[in-house]
């Protein structure tokens, strides 16, 4: 293994590899190198890291030093000199009537040399260019030519897509592009469509080529014939990226469908004539090539459903199936998901008016059976038209005696009843009341003079009724 660093010498140029000599490189360092042709300046990209010698194509030249600002001054006085030489040489092109593009201009970091980058259609003699540029700086000068991608790549730019120039940005070697990668992916073959700034195919084109290439394995070819669920029919177009194609069929040649590479049956792949003998099959057989799809809805339904089925097996392996109905509005609340956030609050609301309901009911049943237990005992009866007699009256706790409470049917207190009264004995004690003459007023007089207060009771101050439900004035409580 060896720890080598990676540096570039131009923004837009190639990444080299150099033997740091134990300095510590980050990325973005400026660093004096040694090459081939001298001296240089380089941007170091990649700090320390180690590789395999084997990968390694030749002995690595060494890093001098860090750059220091006086190295920084001469790479700006260089930058400098290009900018003049540019121009000079521009100016000696036009004397020379030379047929050629000044592309870019470098100088070494040395200013041993001057190289200039400049394109054209065919060979160009510019040996007379060359003594007069060397007459001006007084150094080597070197003319290359390039191609227009290379230029496009100095140059940089904008692309048909908006992006800058994939050359220019990331792009460190040009890959062969050829018409065959744009006709592999259905392109239009209008040259300005799939041809770039430089005027030449684009480089993307090759991004999505091996794509395409796995996907044609698979793929149908155009004009193949082939058997569909309706029928037998040939291929007019193909969409290789969403696996479809496009059917003429025999039996409807006006309309055109559209099947997955799965729902069809090649019987011949290209253009060529029918099969001999070739008889369709019945219209039963081709319907089970159809691909039976599923919704999405369905498919929710089906992925919710075997997510609650494992969340029942764990919860059944773990032992905590003590809580069911906790346990099942969980598993509500999971396949309903965050869509049904206003389904579980209306639920749970109707759930709250259920509880309060119940509730209600348990109340009134509690009141009913303490009705019946402590409710006044409804007097029977012997004989038709005929009244038991009063039972006699207990003293209550802290009146004085001759006085009583009475309460109105279906009150709590501390009656002698021993349960709801029957519905027949309340209508015939009404109808024997009603029969009943009243009792004199003198009675009231006589139990409200008795002990020196009105004995009668609160139900009969405020127009309550007696418990049998008639019509008449209730009796005067008994003497004790």
């Amino acid at each position: 293994m060896a720890e080598i660093i990676s540096v570039r010498f131009r923004s837009e140029g190639k990444q080299y590899y150099f033997d740091p000599q134990g300095l510590v490189c980050h990325p973005g360092d400026g660093l004096i190198v040694e090459t081939a042709s001298g001296i240089e300046y380089a941007n170091c990209v990649r700090g320390n890291f180690t590789l395999a010698e084997a990968e390694l194509a030749a002995p690595l030249r060494p890093v001098l030093r860090h750059a220091t600002k006086e190295d920084m001054q001469v790479v700006e006085r260089n930058r400098e000199k290009e900018k003049y030489a540019f121009k000079i040489c521009q100016e000696k092109i036009l004397e020379h009537n030379l047929e050629m593009k000044l592309v870019n201009v470098e100088c070494s970091f040395e200013g041993t040399k001057i190289l200039f980058f400049f394109t054209s259609e065919g060979r160009v003699d510019f040996r007379g260019l060359v003594k007069s540029l060397a007459a001006i700086f007084h150094t080597r000068i070197e003319l290359r030519q390039i191609g227009i991608r290379d230029e496009a790549k100095m140059l940089g730019g904008l692309g048909i897509c908006g992006r800058p120039f994939c050359c220019a940005s990331f792009l460190r070697d040009f890959q062969p592009v050829s018409i065959k990668m744009a006709k592999t992916q259905n392109l239009s073959l209008n040259p300005t469509k799939i041809s770039g700034t430089c005027g030449r195919l684009m480089c993307c084109l090759k991004y999505e080529q091996e794509a395409y290439e796995d996907l044609m394995k698979d793929a149908p070819r155009m004009d193949s014939f082939v058997e569909t669920p309706d029928g037998a029919g040939t291929i007019i177009s193909v969409n290789t990226l969403r696996e479809k194609v496009r059917v003429r069929l025999d039996d409807e040649p006006d309309s055109l469908k559209t099947y997955h590479n799965s729902e069809i049956r090649v019987i011949r792949s290209g253009k060529g004539k029918r099969p001999e003998g070739y008889v369709e099959p019945p219209k039963e057989e081709l319907a089970k090539l159809r691909k039976v799809t599923e919704s999405p809805e369905d498919q929710y339904r089906r992925e919710q459903a075997a997510l609650a089925a494992a969340l029942d097996d764990f919860l059944a392996e773990h032992g905590s199936r003590q809580h069911p109905e906790s346990h099942g509005n969980h598993s509500s609340r999971r396949r309903r998901g965050d869509k049904g956030k206003k389904a579980e609050q209306a639920e749970k609301a109707l759930e709250a008016a259920v509880e309060r309901e119940k509730e209600k009911q348990e109340a009134k049943e509690k009141s009913r059976r303490r009705r019946g237990g402590q409710g006044k005992k409804e007097v029977p009866e012997t004989e038709a038209g005929k009244q038991q007699p009063e039972t006699q009256k207990l003293p209550v706790e802290g009146k004085k005696e001759g006085t009583s409470r009475r309460r109105h049917r279906g009150g709590r207190g501390r009656g002698h009843g021993a349960g709801a009264p029957n519905p027949e004995q309340v209508q015939q004690a009404a109808q024997e009341k009603a029969k009943k003459p009243q009792q004199p007023k003198a009675d009231h007089a006589e139990g409200k003079n008795e002990g020196g207060k009105n004995n009668r009771s609160r139900w009969h101050k405020r127009g309550h009724r007696r418990g049998g439900g008639g019509g008449g004035k209730p009796t005067p409580p008994a003497e004790g």
